[in-house]
């Protein structure tokens, strides 16, 4: 099954419109680029007004541009990397787009959303195919919609009319199994923000064997469907306790800690790294507008720039 290993990262996620084109992003890209990174999933986002509205209204305050994609996409051509698309629907009611949904009988409902989610991601989908992005993520961490099979498989049907790369769902950790149609995309894709570390400044080897747990329903998920997996998302902050709470981006009290984000990406990536049936990372994230290398000792975020786990990417990506 492993015709792929994507060295990937994020790139882009919850920035200003514009900001793909400005000359801090395209250094930023470069620094990126060092690592060994060999692809970008660039992801950026657009509005719907609750989790239960029924359209996805175009953010211009907001929302990327068509040429701020279009540069981004060609700029990082000229890099050689290869680039998923990855647009994503976010309420501005500040809920979780997890909860974006209805009840399962209100049939009607439903079937407005669809209409509007289909036609958001086939201008994604038309785009991606004239920049000639290798693969396109078509929803993410979208688990109440999850449930409605036969939407997700018209809207699949639809965009492969018009994109004609690897299409990949981005699931979240914990919900996998609830997917019933992985069966439709090419590669199975999750945020992978399992909690593997026990305490804060857990050690490698305990985050190791938790993810040797991981790692069996993984690899069960893979034989269901015969399809690769690949953590769509996966990173911790480098901050004390966040490898036991790898989604967290809020807590910002918290001392820094470049150690435990490092075992974070260490212990995953010697366990996953050889699985014929694992198709990679995408790490998050990198932002476009990187703080100067002396500041990386107090950054709390997910970057890796400049601290222990860059160097841990480098050895493995550099490989």
């Amino acid at each position: 099954m492993k015709d792929l290993l994507i060295k990937g990262m994020t790139y882009g996620w919850n920035t200003t419109r514009g900001k793909y084109q400005t000359k801090e992003a395209v250094e930023s890209m470069e620094k990126l680029k060092e690592t060994g990174a060999e692809w970008i999933a660039l992801s950026f986002y657009t509005f719907q007004e609750t989790y239960s509205s029924t359209e996805i209204v175009f953010d211009y305050g907001h929302t990327m541009t068509d040429r701020d994609i279009d540069f981004a996409v060609k700029k990082a051509k000229e890099m050689n990397m290869k680039v998923c698309l990855k647009p994503v629907v976010n309420s501005r009611d500040r809920i979780w787009r997890a909860r974006i949904g209805f009840p399962e009988e209100a049939v009607a409902l439903w079937a407005k959303w669809f209409d509007s989610y289909t036609k958001f991601m086939l201008h994604y989908a038309e785009l991606a195919e004239k920049l000639g992005c290798e693969m396109l993520c078509i929803g993410c961490e979208m688990v109440a919609t999850e449930g409605q099979t036969e939407h997700w498989r018209q809207l699949i049907e639809s965009v492969r009319e018009v994109y004609h790369g690897p299409l990949i769902y981005n699931a979240n950790h914990g919900k996998e199994e609830g997917v019933e149609w992985f069966d439709n995309v090419d590669i199975i894709g999750t945020s992978a923000y399992y909690p593997v570390a026990e305490k804060p400044g857990d050690s490698e080897e305990n985050m190791i064997k938790n993810w040797e747990l991981v790692k069996i329903k993984m690899q069960k998920l893979s034989r269901k469907f015969n399809k690769p997996i690949l953590f769509m998302e996966i990173g911790c902050r480098s901050a004390e306790g966040c490898a036991t709470m790898p989604w967290d981006f809020s807590n910002t009290h918290l001392p820094f800690s470049e150690d435990e984000q490092a075992k974070f990406y260490s212990s995953v990536l010697k366990v996953f790294w050889d699985e014929p049936w694992f198709a990679g990372f995408f790490w998050w994230d990198w932002s476009v507008d990187l703080y100067p290398l002396d500041k990386a000792k107090t950054n709390l975020g997910f970057d890796i720039y400049g601290k222990k786990a860059e160097r841990v990417l480098k050895e493995w990506y550099l490989q």
